[in-house]
């Protein structure tokens, strides 16, 4: 079966059963990644689910992406910190929720079972989808991602998010996003009118670890019905 055309190139799992129309999860890579990256992962979540893992959109060589360029400075304690272009950002963001809304489409997905997910700079992505485009998705999974305060400027009124659902998680051994992060993130949310679950990873570093992928996992799997 041809696959649709959507605004970024991707890959997809169709639904192995269920019904004519599918839940949804969008899974998008970290930075340097690509859309093979989280396509990994399909066969350990629900086979009623629909997975769509897309492409970012800039290139830093063939077979590596990014959804923004990012670069690296020394904190006042010695410790690496990320500085991520704000601007790219938000204009991956904006074709992301464009990717969205034409995957449920093209695929007749169900609009109330979306979800969208991400590791490192993709959960940046998916945390914006879910918060600044909060009529497009049930949830999101955050996955030791960077999610800045300052993107809730501009952001739909709060109650446009009620009910919606996180799950963020974190290892206390990342050394790339740095555990203090996810905290961020958790206490951002926390603001909200979100349901949200937190999770903290012992020994993980900036990976998805078994424990990670069994957790997420069944918090997917709880929000199919």
């Amino acid at each position: 079966m041809t696959a649709p055309t959507l605004p970024l190139t991707y890959q997809a799992r169709r639904p192995q059963r269920g019904d004519s129309q599918p839940p949804l999860l969008i899974l998008m890579h970290g930075y340097g990644s690509n859309e093979d990256d989280l396509l990994a992962l399909a066969p350990y979540l629900d086979e009623r689910l629909l997975v769509v893992c897309p492409r970012a959109p800039l290139m830093l060589m063939p077979g590596s992406y990014a959804w923004f360029e990012i670069s690296f400075y020394q904190d006042a304690r010695g410790r690496t910190q990320i500085a991520s272009d704000e601007r790219q950002a938000r204009l991956s963001h904006a074709v992301v929720a464009e990717f969205v809304a034409a995957a449920v489409r093209a695929y007749a997905a169900d609009p109330a079972r979306v979800f969208v997910g991400g590791f490192s700079q993709g959960a940046s992505m998916a945390a914006m989808t879910a918060l600044l485009h909060p009529e497009l998705v049930a949830g999101a999974v955050i996955l030791s991602g960077i999610v800045p305060s300052q993107i809730m400027e501009g952001a739909p009124p709060a109650e446009q998010l009620t009910d919606k659902t996180f799950f963020v998680g974190h290892g206390t051994h990342d050394q790339v996003v740095l555990p203090e992060h996810g905290r961020a993130t958790r206490d951002l949310l926390q603001t909200l009118p979100v349901k949200l679950t937190y999770r903290e990873y012992p020994g993980m570093a900036h990976e998805i670890n078994a424990a990670c992928l069994r957790d997420v996992t069944e918090w997917v799997r709880k929000r199919l019905v």
